[in-house]
């Protein structure tokens, strides 16, 4: 038994039923674990929520930071962002649903904490969305908005991706590039100016699909 066979069971559950409609008994149950041992793995039940959430929100700002070096184009970290989120997104759905969906369910200071850590990824994406529009490249009036409406297009991949599906998470990736730079008014960067991809990991506390192989992050 580990920690992450508890996170990947919550997930599952958290996902289908919602965090408030999950009881810490089921969580036990879907680990094979009676309560005061699921408390040693995972601690309370917002404990689990919070590490879940806090492993997809790091791992987003970890790919958004390195989505941003390297480059002073705003078309191109733009572009590196979308793919990095999708591409996040694609191989995490449930995790990425909990996390979208579930922070109005934590409390004091854990949802200060976890609201931070998503203030810090958006601030991020803002932050090239305005330095395309200072340096004329972006046509956007609302730059907040045009944020939103990027972000809501990413995180709605968890909900209908599936890996045995018409598309691989690289044609996503290409087409969300292209659906990027129409919302800001440019010309989508192209595969050559924006180098090697980085690799799209699949959470340690997302529940496994054998359809999908790639590399795990804890």
């Amino acid at each position: 038994m580990s920690a992450e066979r508890v996170q990947r069971g919550a997930v599952r559950l958290f996902a289908d039923r919602g965090y408030a409609a999950t009881g810490i008994r089921e969580l036990g149950k879907a680990a094979g674990l009676n309560s005061a041992t699921l408390y040693h793995y995972a601690g309370g039940k917002e404990d689990l929520l919070v590490r879940i959430m806090r492993s997809c929100l790091e791992e987003l700002l970890r790919a958004a930071t390195a989505a941003v070096d390297g480059s002073d184009d705003p078309r191109v970290q733009l572009a590196r962002l979308i793919r990095a989120h999708v591409g996040l997104s694609a191989l995490n759905p449930l995790t990425a649903r909990v996390t979208d969906q579930e922070i109005r369910a934590l409390t004091g200071a854990n949802r200060q904490a976890l609201l931070g850590l998503r203030d810090d990824y958006e601030s991020i994406v803002g932050r090239v969305i305005e330095r395309g529009v200072r340096t004329g490249q972006f046509d956007v009036a609302d730059v907040r908005l045009a944020g939103l409406a990027l972000l809501g297009m990413c995180n709605e991949v968890a909900n209908w991706y599936r890996p045995d599906g018409r598309l691989t998470v690289g044609d996503v990736q290409d087409r969300f590039v292209e659906f990027a730079a129409r919302v800001v008014g440019t010309a989508p960067a192209t595969r050559a100016e924006l180098g090697p991809d980085q690799e799209p990991v699949r959470l340690a506390c997302e529940p496994v699909d054998p359809a999908v192989e790639t590399r795990q992050v804890t």
